[in-house]
């Protein structure tokens, strides 16, 4: 999951983006309210975390104005303000949860993918399809026009990240992280991402998905429209 971390506190933010990235999450950091303001309305996130407290545009007010863009964008308000008027001022500007500092990080992971359960219940559990190409994610199967396709696990991780991000481009360093994710080894320095690329693009011949590489980026799913 792509999170924005707007916090203005180094010291925190640095803590928490490190705790976030081993939880799984690919997470961006802003340091005030029109930096926080400008990713969120300008990238796509499926979640966000946001201090009330930033300078030079107050949370409250990037609540506003990214709520009024991106209705569905689920937003955790996190703050040291913890009076009555301050939690209902953030949920009525938009909030879907309301965390005061200090908190404990377990609480804080275990309220972000509550919300991303409610959010998004279809996503993770769904029959997704690509194209030609089927992903049964609870099964961990594969299949093109029906026929199953054998993965490896490494295979199938790579395929599934490629598969939820495929209106993005997929870097190497997050193939790497959902790699080490899985609990297997990440890529090292050589070149086994590619060799993974190119097994993935040998069992996709003939079904019109493509992996495209972006130089200097990383990698993207393609699926040529049916004729």
């Amino acid at each position: 999951m792509n999170l924005l971390l707007a916090e203005d506190d180094a010291l925190l933010a640095d803590a928490l983006v490190a705790q976030l990235q081993r939880a799984g999450f690919q997470v961006q950091h802003a340091p005030n309210g029109p930096v926080a303001e400008y990713l969120l309305l300008k990238q796509p996130f499926d979640l966000a975390i946001l201090d009330l407290g930033l300078p030079m545009m107050d949370g409250l007010t990037v609540l506003k104005h990214v709520r009024a863009a991106k209705p569905t964008l689920p937003v955790v308000v996190l703050t040291a303000m913890d009076g009555l008027d301050s939690r209902v001022a953030g949920l009525n500007a938009g909030a879907d949860d309301y965390i005061t500092k200090p908190f404990d990080f377990p609480e804080l992971e275990a309220r972000l993918r509550a919300l991303l359960r409610r959010t998004q219940p279809a996503a993770a559990a769904a029959e997704v399809e690509v194209g030609r190409l089927s992903l049964a994610r609870e099964a961990r199967r594969a299949s093109i026009d029906g026929q199953a396709l054998e993965l490896s696990p490494r295979e199938w991780t790579l395929l599934d990240l490629l598969v939820t991000h495929r209106d993005k481009v997929v870097t190497k360093e997050q193939i790497a992280q959902a790699w080490g994710n899985e609990g297997g080894e990440a890529a090292g320095s050589g070149n086994s991402t590619e060799v993974y690329i190119h097994r993935l693009r040998r069992k996709f011949e003939g079904s019109g998905l493509v992996i495209r590489t972006i130089r200097g980026l990383g990698y993207l799913l393609e699926a040529a429209e049916a004729r």
